[in-house]
């Protein structure tokens, strides 16, 4: 249990708490869940703009010589694929295949690594990192240096190049330039959680407070919006993007989760490598799908999923899709179930509610 004394503020804390902001304590962080709503601001991103606080995240520098060779180590996905200034997806695993976390790895150069890593494992990230590679390379904790603002949907460029002297057409997706608002250093991207087009800026805590105001003032023509971690969330599910601690986590492996399109085999070695080679070889016995309700009820969150008068998994994560006007969510099942069509039920109170398993996203972009 987090005390109160431990609980974590980002530099926006009081801005937040200026704007009506509802918080909550996610991750030993105290962050807004939501300002105007929940359902609004989704629906923001969906059709036109929003700014999310992301400074809990962590960071994590991996630099030398042998950097490459520290990263290929410890991820799953293929580094040296990568050139400067490009992103990637990856996993870091235990040697059983377990998913200690899922990143997204930055290569500046060929000596220079960054590791995005999600706040509940930024510590213990850290901690695993430095075991297995700090004799390797240097790894430095970066996640006090910066702030991280995500500015998301389909208006999220034409926002952001009123303060920014980067040509952001420039910028492919899933790639990243230094760049400057006017006066402030940056590291801009082109990623998101979202679904949508967007940027995530990394620049420094002392200046996340003027970043915010300058991108709120340039987007209040085109309704940009404040948004919350409960719209992130809605977000990202009905895009079907896992969620660690829900969806992922060291109880899983990649294959199970329907990530095996980031683990590259013909890698000579990671960490995690065997285990699960072994088990593609053997065949996975459970499988995170998506479904959808058909009767009334919202799933959550360890819900007991049925079929054939039996448990066959357990939900992970559940909600409301806005953009789609349906009720969704993904769990674990045995893979005799997985096939989109499959008749199911969710536990609800007691009460098996109907469902049906769909293929993931729920929900896809006009991209016109």
């Amino acid at each position: 249990m987090t005390e109160l004394t431990d609980i974590k503020r980002t530099q926006l804390y009081n801005l937040q708490a200026a704007l009506g902001a509802r918080m909550t304590t996610f991750t030993g962080w105290e962050m807004p869940v939501e300002y105007s709503g929940m359902k609004e601001e989704h629906i923001s991103v969906r059709t036109a703009v929003g700014l999310f606080d992301l400074s809990h995240l962590g960071q994590i520098e991996v630099s030398g010589p042998k950097a490459l060779d520290a990263v290929q180590l410890v991820t799953t996905n293929d580094a040296s694929k990568l050139t400067d200034n490009q992103i990637q997806y990856s996993l870091l695993c235990n040697p059983s295949g377990g998913i200690i976390d899922d990143v997204t790895l930055y290569r500046f150069n060929e000596n220079r690594f960054m590791f995005g890593v999600n706040a509940v494992n930024a510590d213990s990230d850290l901690s695993w990192l430095e075991e297995r590679i700090g004799d390797m390379a240097s790894v430095v904790n970066l996640s006090p240096e910066y702030a991280v603002l995500a500015i998301q949907g389909p208006l999220s460029q034409e926002v952001l190049q009123k303060i920014c002297d980067t040509d952001l057409t420039l910028i492919k997706y899933y790639h990243f330039t230094l760049s400057n608002i006017p006066g402030i250093k940056s590291i801009v991207s082109r990623t998101g959680y979202t679904g949508e087009d967007g940027f995530e800026i990394y620049i420094p805590v002392s200046a996340a407070e003027e970043v915010w105001n300058r991108i709120m003032e340039a987007g209040k023509d085109l309704g940009i919006k404040p948004c919350g971690l409960g719209a992130r969330d809605s977000l990202r599910l009905e895009m079907g993007y896992t969620l660690y601690g829900n969806d992922i986590s060291e109880d899983t492996t990649p294959l199970e989760a329907g990530l095996e399109r980031f683990v590259k085999f013909q890698k000579k070695s990671f960490i995690g490598k065997e285990a699960l080679l072994t088990q593609a070889h053997e065949g996975i016995k459970k499988r995170l799908t998506g479904f959808e309700m058909v009767g009334r009820g919202v799933a959550r969150s360890h819900y007991p999923i049925h079929a054939e008068g039996r448990k066959i998994g357990e939900v992970t994560s559940g909600g409301n899709a806005p953009s789609i006007r349906k009720f969704i969510g993904m769990g674990y099942v045995e893979t005799l179930f997985v096939s989109p069509g499959s008749k199911i039920g969710i536990e609800i109170r007691g009460k098996v509610v109907d469902a049906v398993i769909v293929p993931r996203p729920f929900y896809r972009r006009n991209r016109e």
